[in-house]
């Protein structure tokens, strides 16, 4: 019998802990439908100070934090805490900076002003992910990434990381989902995403603009398959990603049972 395949959920939402969108439930469903039906399944979101530890009881994984995570010159200590998913046997991790998370809103300050290091807070949880995945000495077959925090991790994974024996073997989804903020990461995006020397700008040139639909096309543009997370994705997005030459799409469907995502998972992982 075959070892099972491994799917990595990236997201920066996910029921029931942050509930900003629909797709939001349809992570938590995939998450547990996928570890149902013979995947094995782990999931890392960023720990918002919205998050209520002791509700959802959080508790810190002392062997993996102590990670640095440097970011523009500038080192960010990474905490990981975990929690067992409601009415499922599988794990969510939690990446946490006191600086960069524990707030009491998520990318709006409480008088709605919108976070001016957002985009800061973007490529710390991207590289913090992926450090964090080589520290659990993880390799996943497939790994989705959901929301347009995660959009940096396909283009990572296909340059910085490529080489790294963990992801040697792994695939990418990224879903578009709507788009929820008009606000920019700063001028100074791209220069903070740059992680590595052997990373150029040129390597990230379809994430310029460095807003919502920015992000959607640049981790959709590095991405091995794109699946689409709401009826109201930016219809340029939805022209320019619904059919790609050399990659499966998913369009959305309200009425999916999620069927499709796990014969996607198995097409990508070559079950």
């Amino acid at each position: 019998m075959s070892a099972k395949k491994r799917i990595l959920f990236i997201a920066n939402e996910m029921s029931p802990y942050l509930e900003l969108t629909e797709f939001s439930e349809i992570v938590n469903r995939l998450a547990i439908k996928a570890n149902d039906n013979g995947f094995e399944v782990r999931c890392i979101m960023p720990r918002f100070g919205t998050i209520n530890e002791r509700r959802h009881r959080l508790h810190e994984v002392v062997r993996l934090s102590g990670i640095n995570v440097s970011v523009d010159n500038e080192d960010f200590p990474l905490q990981i805490k975990v929690a067992s998913l409601p009415n499922a046997r599988l794990q969510v991790y939690f990446l946490d900076n006191e600086d960069l998370f524990k707030r009491k809103t998520v990318f709006n300050d409480e008088k709605d002003a919108w976070y001016d290091d957002n985009g800061l807070r973007t490529v710390f949880f991207c590289k913090g992910a992926l450090e964090t995945v080589k520290k659990f000495g993880w390799p996943p077959d497939i790994i989705h990434c959901s929301g347009w925090m995660t959009a940096l991790i396909p283009a990572y994974l296909k340059t910085v990381y490529k080489k790294e024996p963990v992801f040697a073997h792994s695939k990418v989804v990224y879903t578009i989902g709507e788009n929820t903020f008009e606000e920019g990461l700063g001028d100074d995006f791209i220069k903070k995403a740059l992680i590595h020397q052997t990373l150029k700008e040129k390597d990230l040139d379809a994430f310029k603009g460095a807003n919502n639909a920015g992000l959607f096309q640049g981790g959709a543009t590095h991405a091995d398959a794109i699946t689409f997370g709401s009826e109201s994705v930016d219809p340029a997005l939805l022209d320019a990603f619904s059919k790609v030459r050399g990659k499966k799409t998913l369009p959305y469907n309200a009425e999916s049972d999620l069927t499709d995502y796990l014969q996607l998972y198995v097409d990508l992982a070559g079950k």
